[in-house]
Protein backbone atom coordinates (compact mmCIF):
# COMPACT_ATOMS: atom_id res chain seq x y z
CA UNK A 1 0.00 0.00 0.00
CA UNK A 2 1.05 3.49 -0.83
CA UNK A 3 1.45 6.23 1.30
CA UNK A 4 -1.13 8.33 -0.32
CA UNK A 5 -3.12 5.10 -0.61
CA UNK A 6 -3.08 4.93 3.03
CA UNK A 7 -3.34 8.67 3.90
CA UNK A 8 -6.77 8.59 1.51
CA UNK A 9 -8.17 4.79 3.79
CA UNK A 10 -7.39 7.07 6.50
CA UNK A 11 -9.40 10.01 6.20
CA UNK A 12 -12.10 7.92 4.97
CA UNK A 13 -11.99 5.90 8.60
CA UNK A 14 -11.80 9.25 10.69
CA UNK A 15 -15.24 10.59 8.54
CA UNK A 16 -17.01 7.62 9.92
CA UNK A 17 -15.82 8.43 13.02
CA UNK A 18 -17.88 10.48 15.79
CA UNK A 19 -15.63 14.49 16.91
CA UNK A 20 -14.18 12.76 20.19
CA UNK A 21 -12.28 9.49 17.98
CA UNK A 22 -11.09 11.47 15.11
CA UNK A 23 -9.56 13.73 17.99
CA UNK A 24 -8.11 10.82 19.99
CA UNK A 25 -6.27 10.09 15.95
CA UNK A 26 -5.36 13.96 15.52
CA UNK A 27 -3.27 13.66 19.37
CA UNK A 28 -2.04 9.95 18.42
CA UNK A 29 -0.75 11.42 14.58
CA UNK A 30 0.93 14.65 16.55
CA UNK A 31 2.65 12.10 19.71
CA UNK A 32 3.68 10.48 16.56
CA UNK A 33 5.39 13.12 14.86
CA UNK A 34 6.60 14.21 18.75
CA UNK A 35 8.36 11.38 18.99
CA UNK A 36 10.02 11.57 15.48
CA UNK A 37 11.18 15.19 16.19
CA UNK A 38 12.80 14.02 19.22
CA UNK A 39 14.72 10.96 17.63
CA UNK A 40 16.11 13.27 15.17
CA UNK A 41 16.98 15.40 17.89
CA UNK A 42 18.75 13.17 20.09
CA UNK A 43 20.54 11.85 16.94
CA UNK A 44 21.58 15.42 15.92
CA UNK A 45 22.98 15.44 19.52
CA UNK A 46 24.76 13.08 19.64
CA UNK A 47 26.75 13.67 16.46
CA UNK A 48 27.58 16.64 17.62
CA UNK A 49 29.00 15.62 21.13
CA UNK A 50 31.19 13.20 19.19
CA UNK A 51 32.28 15.49 16.73
CA UNK A 52 35.33 17.59 17.09
CA UNK A 53 33.31 20.70 17.44
CA UNK A 54 34.26 21.13 21.34
CA UNK A 55 37.97 19.94 20.78
CA UNK A 56 38.69 23.06 21.88
CA UNK A 57 37.85 22.75 25.33
CA UNK A 58 40.54 20.10 25.84
CA UNK A 59 42.90 22.61 25.38
CA UNK A 60 41.55 25.62 27.54
CA UNK A 61 43.48 25.81 30.32
CA UNK A 62 41.68 25.29 33.84
CA UNK A 63 40.17 28.57 35.57
CA UNK A 64 40.14 27.68 39.00
CA UNK A 65 41.63 25.07 41.26
CA UNK A 66 40.79 23.64 44.71
CA UNK A 67 42.34 25.88 46.26
CA UNK A 68 39.70 28.80 45.06
CA UNK A 69 37.40 27.63 47.19
CA UNK A 70 36.02 28.89 49.86
CA UNK A 71 34.31 25.88 50.99
CA UNK A 72 35.09 21.88 49.96
CA UNK A 73 32.39 19.79 49.69
CA UNK A 74 32.62 16.00 50.26
CA UNK A 75 36.17 13.89 49.60
CA UNK A 76 37.55 13.41 46.08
Amino acid sequence: MTKQAIIDHTIEVINQLPDDKAAEIADFADLLIKKQDDLHLNKDIQQLASSKSFDFLKEEEDLYTLSDLKEVYGKR
